[in-house]
């Protein structure tokens, strides 16, 4: 989660006003793709990840997320969505809830359905110290 939160620090000032968020693909232990959000409609960290490893094949991927993934169509469809039909990705560790009221744990539930393990809270602290001035109140 450490290495996600590097990735969030890289989407600085480009990403603003969206939140600067990390994610990280693991497989067996090895990191395979990294992201971050991009500048305002572009490719969110988790849809960024996941195009460096289009096309490829994998089983079983942990993905890492400084931040719930979005649950709402805005510029770019939800985040949770593309990561609830991916069938590669099996388990997912979240740091923080996005307190963002159209999402605040609904993305989480989307990503559930859709059978995948959800884990939450690696690393919060000092994920939310980063991204805390970043997140609506």
């Amino acid at each position: 989660m450490l290495t996600a939160l590097d990735q969030s620090r890289k989407a600085l000032p480009q990403c603003l006003p969206n939140p600067p968020v990390g994610c990280v693909i693991v497989d067996n232990e090895k990191i395979v793709a990294q992201g971050y959000t991009q500048p305002p409609g572009k490719p969110h960290a988790e849809a960024n990840a996941l195009n460096h490893i289009q096309g490829k094949a994998f089983d079983f991927l942990k993905m890492y997320v400084t931040l719930e993934p979005g649950s709402f169509y805005g510029r770019k469809p939800a985040c949770a969505l593309t990561i609830s039909e991916d069938t590669r990705i099996h388990e997912i560790y979240v740091s923080i809830l996005d307190s963002d009221p159209r999402n605040n744990g609904q993305g989480l539930e989307i990503i559930r359905k859709a059978g995948k393990t959800v884990y939450v809270g690696l690393c919060a602290n000092e994920v939310n110290t980063f991204l805390r001035q970043y997140l609506l109140r």
